[in-house]
């Protein structure tokens, strides 16, 4: 259509070094002609003697900004008396201070929403943090309309608490990282741009979504960008520079293209609808729980920990697995003793359960790897060797149910279980079939390099289910299952490891052996008669065996394993 693009510079914390920014921005518009604005997150000024004397000279009109520049407020206690009021207002030529909070739209139509300071932990609240009661005030205005769709950009010094949820990850300690309040913002105002600073660190997320997959209208994409404090000994990036249409003037069908990498959200999680901005958001670190390796025979399952409740004298027979993830039941002794109650963090099951880690009925001998919420299984009867299971330790029908720690877990598992196949030259296919099983049990089946390519594999499964009048339906790769798929529903769902996704929402009848059959296939593995786990049993002496040989292979690629 024609729109100017407005080009703007986007800065970390500056800590009182105006003078190299300046200088570098110079540089840069030497080289790439003039910006129109630099948008400065974090701290901008500094405590320092070199700093304060740096500022006067701006201030004093000796020296000038050469380009527009609009600074958050103060994120600390030492810096606010350089900011006279908690409105906005030009501090020197060329140098304003947005305010406290609000939003600035320039005279293109830029619609830019910003909050400066730190969540405020306490009442009454620091001059350098905000307060829920500013980001209702902030929010309320814009979502109010019916037209509003998101803002263009929005500023905030601290980061968003969870933003690499789905997504690439950050060199930063997570654990103590970002508000939980500016999550809740940017996920309220749907940013296209979101600036902050404060942890020292560069870090550009994937491109998230803004709308749920097969269930909204198509809406743009939001970009998370951290940037570094200015002259950084490590050089890490902290100007940032891009051009931006407003999104007033853009073509609609321009602004909701949706980029080859985008993410699932990573503010909605588990389904639980934040209606207002809370302080507290982050949760308790989860407990562990694990049964008895104490005793374990030669070549036990690996795990992370020492201190394990005590199941007694190992003696129950229990459950045994099964490739497609059904169980049988097998005679307990009678001497077991009792076990020890899982914490409340692991989900307890209804009835006796199976394949909770807890239960006394679990093979042992079968497990590969203990992690904290997650554990790795052989398949009893499995197509292949290698052929295993990534299992909650808790207990959770299906993936959509799993929460926030148990599904980055299994991520992990995922990956790791990756490389390991990668190292046998073999691909591995991932499957879930969440109708008629009690507890989730993700299907994880190694295919050798040479027999097919990833095309192969995914056009045996639509072929397949054809044949059966089943519709595989592709969905794209970084998409949440809980978008499409709600706790409760009957599903089958294959990932690939290409990361494309295959899923079918179940109506009635569902062959149980569907993956297994599709795998075992003459296009794929060529072993038709194992796609039965009952023609594929061993004897516990064989599965011994084949389960020392898996955790020996497997543990360089174990996170798990306990040096």
């Amino acid at each position: 259509m024609g729109e100017q693009p407005v080009r703007v510079l986007a800065c970390g914390d500056v800590e009182g070094k105006l003078n190299a920014l300046f200088n570098r921005v110079q540089t840069i518009q030497k080289k790439a002609g003039q910006f129109d604005l630099l948008l400065c997150v974090g701290e901008f000024f500094g405590t320092t003697p070199e700093a304060e004397a740096e500022w006067q000279q701006y201030k004093t009109g000796a020296k000038k900004a050469p380009i527009h520049t609009y600074i958050l407020g103060a994120a600390s206690q030492e810096t606010a008396k350089n900011f006279p009021t908690a409105d906005g207002c030009e501090l020197a030529e060329n140098i304003t201070y947005l305010g406290r909070r609000g939003v600035f739209t320039g005279v293109s139509g830029l619609q830019i929403a910003y909050v400066s300071g730190r969540e405020a932990l306490q009442e009454p609240a620091p001059a350098h943090c905000f307060t829920p009661k500013d980001l209702s005030a902030l929010v309320a205005p814009l979502t109010g309309s019916s037209k509003f769709r998101g803002v263009d950009i929005l500023l905030t010094s601290q980061w968003p608490r969870g933003v690499w949820n789905y997504g690439n990850n950050p060199e930063v300690n997570t654990k103590f990282c970002g508000s939980g309040s500016v999550a809740n913002l940017a996920e309220k105002l749907k940013p296209r741009y979101h600036f902050a600073a404060l942890e020292g660190a560069h870090y550009e997320r994937l491109p998230y979504r803004n709308h749920v997959v097969l269930q909204e209208n198509t809406q743009h994409v939001s970009r998370f960008i951290a940037l570094a404090t200015v002259n950084n000994p490590a050089k890490k990036k902290y100007l940032y520079a891009f051009n931006i249409i407003p999104m007033k003037t853009m073509d609609p069908s321009e602004l909701v293209k949706q980029p080859q990498d985008v993410t699932e959200n990573p503010y909605r999680r588990s389904g639980k609808d934040k209606t207002g901005f809370n302080t507290a958001e982050d949760e308790a670190p989860a407990h562990q729980f694990f049964f008895d390796l104490s005793k374990k025979q030669d070549g036990g399952p690996r795990g992370r920990g020492r201190k394990r409740p005590s199941d007694g004298d190992g003696h129950q027979q229990g459950r045994r697995w099964e490739g497609d993830g059904r169980g049988r039941d097998q005679q307990q002794d009678g001497d077991g003793h009792q076990q020890h109650k899982q914490p409340r963090r692991h989900p307890q099951p209804p009835g006796p359960c199976w394949f909770c880690l807890a239960s006394p009925q679990v093979e042992k001998h079968l497990v590969i790897s203990i992690g904290s919420h997650c554990y790795l299984a052989l398949a009893k009867g499995g197509l292949t060797s290698r052929h295993m299971l990534i299992l909650p330790i808790g207990h959770y029908q299906s993936v959509v149910e799993l929460s926030s720690e148990v599904v980055e877990e299994m991520e992990k598992y995922k990956s790791a279980l990756k490389s390991f196949y990668k190292s046998k030259g073999e691909r591995c296919v991932l499957f879930e079939r969440n109708y008629r099983s009690q507890h989730l049990q993700l299907q994880v089946v190694p295919v050798p390099l040479d027999r097919c390519a990833t095309e192969d594999i995914k056009e045996a499964f639509m072929v397949q289910a054809q044949e059966q009048q089943m519709e595989l339906m592709e969905i794209p790769e970084h998409t949440d299952l809980k978008q499409i798929a709600p706790p409760g529903t009957p599903y089958f769902y294959v990932e690939l490891d290409s990361g494309e996704k295959l899923f079918y929402r179940i109506q009635k009848h569902f062959p149980l052996q569907f993956g297994r059959e599709v795998l075992a296939s003459e296009a794929l593995l060529n072993i038709p008669t194992r796609a039965d786990w009952k023609e594929c049993k061993q004897s516990r002496e064989e599965e011994d065996d084949c389960c020392k040989q898996l955790r020996d292979d497997f543990q360089p690629y174990d996170f798990a394993w306990d040096d």
